[in-house]
């Protein structure tokens, strides 16, 4: 991967942190050089693809009208258009019927001009959100959550990784955070991230091959788990759960968990661990950044897996 910036080697053992009348200071990771260097990697790929009449082709579907889905959908499609990849909007009204949206699905699935497919999440209640995800073709699903696609993860088969997952496993390599052989501590067992993460960086890979333990809040002791870990990726959704406290000096931080009180931000990881990690995610732009450029490389992925078929 292309570098964009060099960043001092963190070494677990002795973790470049520096002082300033006593107060311990983390090296900040934030995702936005991760993701610079995607897409820089990426836009000769496209290029390329472009070149061989082949131009990547995101698509969409969203349901409804909630303000925030929206902003999101619309993103993907200002990106996509800046990188110079085809995108389809389909934008259904809140009262469409699951079959309206299964056959939206259907219909770019079988669109030769569309690579992959972005079904957004969530949907009006009376829509059955699985159900939809599940009549994405496993080989177009851009955000890797396609029950085909997770347990390609555990046979470490090719295909479209969850987004998150991959943006913190390629945030860690790019902060060159020792994770081979290291303990690796999950809060968090969602299937968008705790579940896939502990499957990637557990695989026998440079930038992975961690020992990984994955606990939730259900565990009493989740802390002690915590306490023993060199990188902890905190993931349950809890406002402020990872303390200084939980922390062993020097560990990597990286905040992936995150829930709002109405447009507030409230990060799983309180601001005061920087004082005793050796690297950290900041508060705003860490994974957030990484995750959309994972997207965009699994698109360009598969585009050039069709292209080549």
């Amino acid at each position: 991967m292309t570098r964009v910036s060099v960043v001092t080697r963190i070494e677990l053992s002795s973790p470049p942190w520096t002082r300033w009348s006593g107060r311990v200071s983390a090296v900040m990771m934030p995702g936005g050089p991760v993701a610079d260097a995607v897409f820089a990697d990426l836009e000769p790929r496209i290029e390329k693809l472009k070149a061989n009449g082949h131009t990547p082709g995101l698509a969409t579907v969203l349901v409804g009208d909630d303000d925030a889905s929206a902003r999101y959908v619309g993103m993907k499609h200002a990106k996509a258009a800046e990188i110079g990849c085809h995108s389809v909007d389909i934008h259904l009204p809140d009262d469409a019927t699951q079959a309206d949206v299964l056959e939206a699905v259907r219909s770019l699935n079988t669109d030769r001009a569309v690579d992959a497919i972005l079904f957004q999440y969530p949907a009006p209640g009376h829509i059955d959100f699985e159900s939809a995800l599940l009549t994405v073709d496993p080989d177009k699903d851009v955000d890797g959550m396609h029950p085909v696609n997770l347990g390609r993860i555990a046979l470490s088969m090719p295909g479209p990784v969850p987004c998150t997952p991959a943006g913190i496993e390629a945030l860690l390599a790019h902060y060159e955070v020792p994770v081979a052989g290291r303990n690796v501590c999950i809060l968090g067992r969602g299937v968008t991230i705790g579940r896939p993460l502990a499957m990637l960086l557990s695989q026998k890979r440079p930038t992975a091959n961690a020992a990984v333990t994955v606990v939730h809040t259900g565990v009493p002791d989740w802390a002690e788990y915590v306490k023993r870990a060199d990188v902890v990726v905190a993931a349950a959704g809890v406002p402020g759960i990872i303390r200084p406290e939980h922390l062993t000096p020097g560990c990597a931080v990286v905040g992936a968990g995150v829930r709002y009180e109405g447009r507030r931000l409230l990060p799983d990881v309180d601001e005061a661990c920087e004082e005793v990690a050796g690297a950290i995610t900041p508060r705003v732009g860490g994974v957030g950044p990484t995750t959309i450029a994972m997207l965009f490389r699994n698109l360009v992925e598969i585009a050039e897996r069709n292209a080549a078929a």
